[in-house]
């Protein structure tokens, strides 16, 4: 019985032999060289390939979800940052007089919806708007460059790849097919529809496009993951700002002005479409009876800076401090 009993056991050493170590560092995953029926093959500790993750054994597993909400709506701030910047320029360097700011408008608004929907098609799985993605985590799944592991502390072990895919490299692509659809359409329409301005004013907007196009790049490059939990706070303050800058300096003092010139009625109507996409945004509309009525609150920082305007006019402010003295 002894005898057997350690024939037993030295059978079944080699399948203990077997098993292999856990993979170092936070993303070094093996990946699945065969399947057999239930049995996995993995290979070498490393990088999983593009479109996989590690799961909670150090297994690159294929990225099988779709974006959640949350997810779509960064992808949509990410999208609207370039076509908010190209009306932004387009208004700056127009002119007051120019007629062609319209249909530049309306331009850079087919440019970036046909690159948006061109990058969906392109997106695994090729020829459908749906794309499949690995689930966000926490902040450190958009860098995974800064988590390369070094067991000796000399040589280290490189596991950078795309734990988030596609979030980080789908808005590089969009970015690019902006730019080109951009160069293709925006020259010629402004050569024939500028005509009010002169032949260096004309092009300045899409100047300002080849400089924030860089900075868009970099900025996801950098901060992507920042700007994934903070962009609906991000909306928020800007839109507050900006509708505030906008008011004061075109001194709108009362609700006449608004819908005497229909301009800064589309101005405000904007602000708050981007007001209410943060508040969205925050809440994610989980529970629909209790998120809706935020968006009440949409119209709010425009009624107030309404009714109190004229109470904050400097020269007013100044007058009544002079008559004081």
């Amino acid at each position: 019985a002894f005898g057997s009993s350690s024939g037993n056991e030295a059978l079944a050493l080699p399948a203990a032999v077997d098993i292999q170590p856990a993979c170092i560092g936070l993303y070094c995953g093996r990946t699945v060289l065969s399947v057999n029926g239930s049995v996995e093959t993995y290979g070498d500790c490393g990088v999983c390939p593009r479109g996989q993750r590690t799961d909670d054994n150090k297994i690159c597993r294929e990225c099988a979800g779709s974006p959640d909400r949350y997810d779509w709506l960064y992808l949509g701030f990410m999208a609207m940052l370039p076509l908010v910047l190209h009306w932004f320029f387009i208004e700056w360097y127009s002119g007051k007089k120019s007629s062609s700011a319209l249909l530049q408008h309306l331009t850079a608004l087919l440019e970036c919806s046909v690159a948006a929907v061109v990058t969906l098609l392109l997106s695994d799985p090729v020829g459908s708007l749906h794309i499949r993605s690995c689930r966000v985590k926490k902040l450190s799944d958009w860098y995974t460059m800064l988590y390369n592991p070094s067991p000796d502390y000399i040589t280290t072990v490189h596991c950078t790849h795309e734990a988030v895919y596609p979030l980080y490299t789908i808005v590089f692509i969009y970015y690019a097919f902006c730019l080109v659809l951009m160069m293709l359409l925006r020259p010629l329409l402004v050569k024939k529809i500028a005509c009010g301005l002169g032949r260096s004013d004309r092009f300045k907007s899409i100047y300002a496009a080849l400089y924030f196009f860089p900075i868009l790049t970099v900025l996801q490059a950098v901060g992507g993951g920042l700007l994934y939990y903070a962009f609906p706070y991000i909306i928020l303050v800007l839109s507050l700002v900006t509708l505030a800058v906008y008011m004061s300096a075109s001194e709108v003092e009362f609700f006449k002005d608004l819908l005497v010139r229909k301009k800064r009625l589309v101005v405000l109507f904007s602000h708050w479409l981007l007001h209410a996409y943060g508040i969205i945004s925050i809440s994610k509309l989980d529970k629909l009876e209790q998120d809706l009525p935020l968006l009440a609150l949409v119209p709010a920082p425009a009624l107030f800076y309404l009714m109190t305007a004229k109470y904050t006019e400097p020269s007013r402010i100044l007058s009544e401090g002079g008559n004081g003295h």
